[in-house]
């Protein structure tokens, strides 16, 4: 991705927060000078990849196949002791069309919310022992209320409807066309996108960048070390 792609989606996003009238953290908004004063203070930020993370899973067209999330707040996997938070908080923008590629997360239990605009589909899959889709039922609760999916079966949550997905079980989402880009807020157990992510087909994570212009702000594995 190029850096004024990254620099364009973002701005993109905080007009979209301002219009929803939703404050983001503040060190959401520091600037790289800004992060060149910061030292042992932020190593929470650093160590918990808090902040802006966009990515085109290394397809190369970030409006058909991105995501763009900002994680607010998280604790530590792999270092329960130094960071005991046990639960996550992300927004996301999820544009119309705009596919989250299928995965599952192995430790995190999560709720996906519609927050504001379009409608967010979500296909669902069941996963196998060996990490296949499975052909069986999918049971989900949806606000509280039991449903029941077929394999691959989609729900469409509406402005503020929720989802909650749960280990193995597979998911693929988008903006359903028409309706508009879909605030998304995550409410989770911890996250671990280095280690707890199991993409059904080969993608990338974090983008290459190649830098056509200065960054307005820093993603999450570009921090200073």
């Amino acid at each position: 991705m190029k850096r004024s792609e990254i620099n364009r989606i973002m701005q993109e996003a905080l007009h979209l927060f301002d219009e929803y009238k939703i404050k983001v953290s503040p060190f959401v908004l520091w600037t790289p000078e800004e992060w060149k004063k910061k030292g042992s203070e932020a190593r929470e930020i650093v160590d918990n990849m808090l902040g802006w993370d966009i990515t085109d899973y290394g397809q190369g067209d970030f409006n058909k196949i991105g995501l763009l999330l900002i994680t607010l707040r998280n604790g530590n996997q792999k270092e329960k002791e130094k960071y005991p938070k046990p639960y996550a908080e992300k927004l996301m923008v999820v544009r119309e069309n705009q596919v989250t590629p299928m995965h599952f997360h192995w430790n995190k239990m999560e709720d996906i919310i519609n927050r504001g605009g379009g409608n967010l589909l979500i296909k669902l899959y069941n996963s196998t022992e060996y990490g296949e889709l499975a052909d069986t039922d999918v049971n989900v609760v949806i606000d509280g209320i039991k449903h029941v999916f077929p394999a691959g079966g989609v729900a469409c949550l509406k402005p503020g409807e929720s989802i909650t997905l749960t280990q193995g079980l597979y998911h693929r989402f988008w903006g359903q066309e028409s309706t508009g880009s879909v605030l998304v807020a995550e409410v989770s157990m911890t996250n671990d996108d280095k280690n707890d992510n199991r993409f059904y087909d080969k993608v990338g994570r974090f983008p290459e960048i190649v830098e056509d212009e200065l960054p307005l702000h820093l993603l999450c594995n570009e921090y200073p070390v």
